[in-house]
């Protein structure tokens, strides 16, 4: 790779990702965002100031998708990847249910660049699952992060609660909560948050505890301007796409209202068919064209597409439509262009009604080709109007408007001819991907010059060189707390010999740590990780990682923190002992204080960032948003060059939650406290029945783990 310029990582985790034929339309994961980030990351390589971009997305091995999904690695452009991780079941899922395996992502990613020999010096993530991804990764590289929202979790909550769908459902279906923290955590982290329009800043993320505008840019999607531009000669009768719809209609030569769409609720296109169906002018005056996915047969499509095209069926059929509507079953990513350029050769009109629509690059690729829209008054759509000045907005909900608009985008030929020059110019103005790389660079580069460059990930030379796996216990009622089991966890230990290493993870202090060591006569470990995971130390003289400590540096403002905690009822200080440079430990009581999401809340709202950690129902830590005993662990593997399926990890408080989870191989001993009842089934986790270090021997036994010439069984979940 060329060191000169600069190596980006985009994260697009859901939805089927591939350089060449977007099955755009296939589901309601298969939309706009597959397409933006192929095309980011193929104009990203173009500019002479990048090195390399990686897009990282999920490897998906489905016999019921295409095998180009299943390839680790596709180059779609000099300097450009797209690198697919493994991730959960290799079935293609979608992206609500992946939230159990996104750690393993991270994992996977962190290996991925240590392939590659360099940091990226920036990560952008793309909806909320790859943030919870790009957090991670960000934070353990000590790299910027930007992201992306696309459709974020509390608008969509708001909408679904507008529809009356009971909130239950919409935690059951959507796994709302965990989406949006998830949103809030990338918000967290990031240095720079980018939005397609100026709503999305002011009405959506306004809504989200981290919302901090200083820190967001508007920067409008790009498109590409080589594929959709006018017709440049009339498309001839044999055309394809000429073919696929003629059959639908009796007169073919009327202009064309072309809708482009996936066949989801939110589009709307149940509407803009009453729309056309109770307007007799505007049938008599135009075709409507829906070119809504691909689909073989709608009965055994997943439910919600097959609800929207079967009402779409029921509507036709209620008003007589035939002849005047063509909804093709199948077409080819490069047919879309075409689709464009038949409306616009025959004066027509592209129209997206969708209730609500966060940007819509189908309105953009419809200007470019010269073709005038109708749209939905929201988001986007208001932004490209008042660019391109070459169309009309309306109340999706209000069909007789709709009807209106569309009968008026036709009939006035001076007027269509001035918005299809008028949205071709502003294309090429606002919307190139050019343009956008320009902008995109700038906001790069000035978030470069604020953050230290990280250095590379690299093994060290001189301290546990002889380590090849790693087994780490949580000190207090994990690995302490039964003598017989702790004595016969440590000869199996010794008996393994160099090749496995030993650390210790505890929520003590350094001090009170190794006082507890001595206290059950466990020798020094290979490393200890101390005060939940703010310290790391190494070694008999247990010399502290100085790398760790500046790494979690990163907003940290612990003076500010203790002053804002002075205000909530129910917490109260721990004896000074137990504070640390990177924790902030307290007392809480569970019936006086607030919940601790509010604690949370409280503390994003006024602009303090820190990881707060709620154990054992009566202790509260914050610790910088980048430390955490899970962090420590992954920025160890890494440093040390330990792949995280080669460590097991113990633990019994729901402040091991972050470290047990991910590619790391997990034991849950058998005093566990209750919170981590809902680990239980995880891959990766297993549940023992003995207590403290017998439970940690036996959870070492079950992965086979301290077996000569063995490698670590990982059991994986069913596919």
């Amino acid at each position: 790779m060329n060191n000169e310029g600069l190596y980006i990582i985009l994260v697009s985790v859901h939805g089927l990702i591939r350089g060449h034929d977007l099955e755009l339309g296939r589901d309601a994961d298969t939309g706009g965002q597959t397409t933006y980030v192929v095309e980011l990351a193929r104009a990203l390589a173009k500019h002479p100031d990048v090195a390399h971009v990686d897009l990282l997305t999920r490897r998906v091995i489905d016999p019921k998708v295409s095998a180009d999904y299943a390839i680790p690695l596709e180059p779609i452009a000099p300097n450009a990847n797209i690198v697919r991780l493994a991730c959960g079941p290799r079935r293609y899922l979608r992206k609500e249910v992946l939230w159990p395996y996104l750690d393993s992502m991270a994992d996977q990613a962190l290996q991925h660049v240590r392939h590659m020999g360099r940091v990226p010096d920036i990560i952008h993530s793309h909806y909320a699952d790859a943030g919870y991804v790009g957090a991670r990764l960000a934070g353990l590289l000590g790299v910027p992060l930007i992201h992306t929202g696309h459709s974020l979790g509390r608008e969509k909550r708001r909408r679904l609660l507008d529809r009356n769908v009971k909130p239950q459902q919409i935690e059951k279906h959507y796994n709302i909560s965990e989406r949006i923290d998830a949103e809030e955590m990338a918000m967290d982290m990031a240095s720079g948050v980018i939005a397609s329009t100026r709503q999305e800043v002011e009405e959506q993320y306004s809504l989200y505890e981290n919302y901090h505008p200083r820190r967001m840019r508007v920067i409008p999607p790009g498109t590409e301007l080589n594929r959709f531009h006018p017709p440049k000669e009339p498309l001839g009768d044999n055309s394809r796409v000429k073919g696929m719809i003629g059959r639908f209609l009796t007169n073919p030569d009327k202009p064309v209202i072309l809708a482009l769409s996936r066949a989801d609720e939110r589009k709307n296109l149940q509407t803009l068919v009453r729309a056309y169906g109770e307007n007799e002018r505007l049938r008599d005056s135009a075709n409507l064209l829906i070119v809504a996915g691909n689909r073989d047969d709608i009965g055994s499509m997943d439910r919600g597409p097959r609800k929207v095209l079967t009402e779409l069926l029921l509507l036709i059929d209620r008003y007589d439509l035939y002849g005047h509507v063509a909804y093709p079953k199948h077409h080819h990513a490069n047919d879309v262009p075409d689709f464009y350029r038949l409306a616009a050769e025959s004066h027509g009109v592209f129209v997206n009604p969708a209730l609500t629509e966060p940007f819509g690059l189908t309105l953009i690729e419809a200007a470019a080709t010269g073709l005038p829209i109708v749209a939905t008054e929201d988001g986007g759509p208001r932004d490209i109007v008042a660019h391109c000045n070459n169309g009309l907005l309306v109340d999706p909900l209000d069909a007789d408007r709709l009807g209106e608009a569309l009968l008026e985008a036709i009939s006035d030929r001076k007027q269509w001819k001035d918005w299809s020059s008028h949205g071709t110019r502003g294309a090429h103005r606002f919307y190139s991907w050019r343009s956008h790389v320009d902008q995109y660079l700038k906001e790069v580069r000035a978030i470069l010059g604020k953050h230290h460059k990280a250095r590379p990930v690299r093994p060290h030379t001189s301290r546990l060189p002889t380590i090849e796996r790693l087994v780490v216990c949580d000190a207090d009622q994990t690995l302490l707390g039964d003598r017989a089991g702790l004595r016969a966890l440590l000869e199996a230990l010794e008996k393994a010999g160099d090749r496995v290493g030993f650390g210790v993870v505890s929520g003590r202090h350094l001090e009170s740590t190794l006082a507890v060591l001595d206290e059950w006569g466990v020798q020094r470990p290979d490393l200890i990780v101390t005060s939940v995971g703010s310290e790391i130390y190494y070694g008999n003289r247990m010399v502290e990682d100085r790398g760790w400590r500046k790494h979690i540096e990163y907003r940290w403002d612990s003076e500010r923190l203790r002053q804002a905690m002075e205000n909530i009822p129910g917490i109260r200080l721990q004896a000074a002992d137990n504070q640390r440079d990177h924790k902030i430990s307290y007392f809480i009581d569970p019936d006086t204080a607030p919940p601790v999401r509010k604690i949370i809340r409280y503390l994003r709202n006024l602009d303090l960032h820190a990881n707060v950690i709620y154990s054992h129902g009566s202790f509260l830590d914050l610790l910088p948003i980048r430390a955490s005993k899970g962090q420590a662990l992954r920025y160890i593997a890494a440093k040390w060059g330990i792949p995280p399926e080669r460590m097991v990890v113990a633990g019994d408080s729901g402040n091991d939650i972050e470290m047990l989870r991910g590619d790391i191989l997990g034991v849950v001993v058998g005093n566990y406290s209750r919170e981590l009842e809902r680990l239980r089934g995880e891959p990766g986790i297993y549940f023992a029945e003995a207590h403290y270090a017998f439970g940690v021997l036996e959870g070492l036994r079950h992965y086979a783990f301290l077996e000569t010439g063995n490698e670590p069984v990982v059991l994986e979940e069913n596919s």
